[in-house]
């Protein structure tokens, strides 16, 4: 499974999820995923582990802390290391708030 494929999964019951941009008219609060890297790391020159990135942007019209925190405590749960967090601002044109919670997993390559 894919890291956008379990975040789906995950998040899709809290809020509606789109990968990229939000398309359509968005509701008041809305996530989008955006990847970001995809690594390996190595043991004797052979991939073993592919680490994925992704940033889980919430866009929302009133306060966001306690979303914030929902999400974070639904992440954390489900093993995904949370990179970073961190408020952008507030989108005047659009009056959501913008905070970006990184997040990666980590999956064992087959053989």
């Amino acid at each position: 499974m894919s890291i956008l494929a379990e975040l789906n999964t995950l998040l899709t019951p809290v809020l509606p999820v789109e990968t990229g941009v939000f398309s359509g008219v968005p509701p008041d609060e809305y996530l989008v995923l955006t990847p970001m890297t995809d690594e390996f790391l190595f043991g004797d020159n052979f991939p073993l582990i592919e680490v994925s990135e992704v940033r889980i942007s919430l866009f929302s019209k009133g306060n966001y802390l306690q979303r914030k925190r929902q999400l974070t405590q639904a992440l954390l749960g489900a093993q995904f290391t949370i990179t970073d967090r961190r408020y952008i601002g507030r989108e005047d044109d659009t009056g959501y708030h913008h905070y970006a919670i990184d997040v990666a997993h980590h999956y064992e390559l087959e053989e």
